[in-house]
């Protein structure tokens, strides 16, 4: 039995959700999400309640109604209070700003780096070397964060490069202990 799945999602004042055959549409300020239920997947609504009925006990969909129920719920959760990531820029000179809707990161190379975040993220840059990126979708968001760190992700040696706030970076000896 998933704990996970047989969760109800409480949907808040001012979320509208539609259900049309597999396909779930959830509304709140002016944004939509739209998901598609797995198939033999139910959703009841019950007084401002969600819930996530699966077709059987097969091992197959015992998987999927977790997953199902979660990103629902994160669906409900993004539009109401939003997702944010922050990253940290560490090196002498390395830096980040905003030009119109595209990211700038002069990060050691040559040149500068771009970037220009999916539809439906928004990026800011309140000091030069954080990044903090909002929006709806989870999904969307930590994937631009992902790719953001990719541009160079931090070594292991001066620590420098973009990292997740609060993320720990295992620091190696240099050739002169060894």
């Amino acid at each position: 039995m998933s704990r996970v799945g047989n969760k109800t999602i409480d949907v808040p004042a001012g979320v509208k959700i539609d259900v049309k055959g597999n396909t779930v549409k959830v509304e709140a300020k002016g944004k939509n999400l739209v998901y598609t239920l797995p198939a033999g997947f139910k959703l009841e609504v019950k007084e401002n309640k969600l819930n996530i009925v699966r077709p059987s006990d097969s091992r197959e969909h015992k998987a999927l109604h977790g997953t199902a129920r979660n990103l629902i719920g994160n669906m409900v959760i993004g539009l109401t209070q939003g997702f944010q990531k922050k990253l940290e820029i560490r090196g002498v000179g390395y830096k980040a700003q905003m030009k119109g809707k595209t990211l700038v990161l002069d990060i050691g190379f040559s040149h500068s780096v771009n970037y220009n975040p999916p539809e439906g993220v928004t990026i800011e840059t309140p000091a030069p070397t954080e990044v903090i990126i909002k929006g709806a979708d989870k999904q969307k968001v930590g994937e631009a964060a992902a790719e953001i760190r990719g541009k160079y992700p931090p070594e292991p040696y001066k620590g420098k490069g973009i990292r997740y706030q609060g993320e720990y970076v295992r620091q190696k000896q240099g050739k002169s202990v060894a």
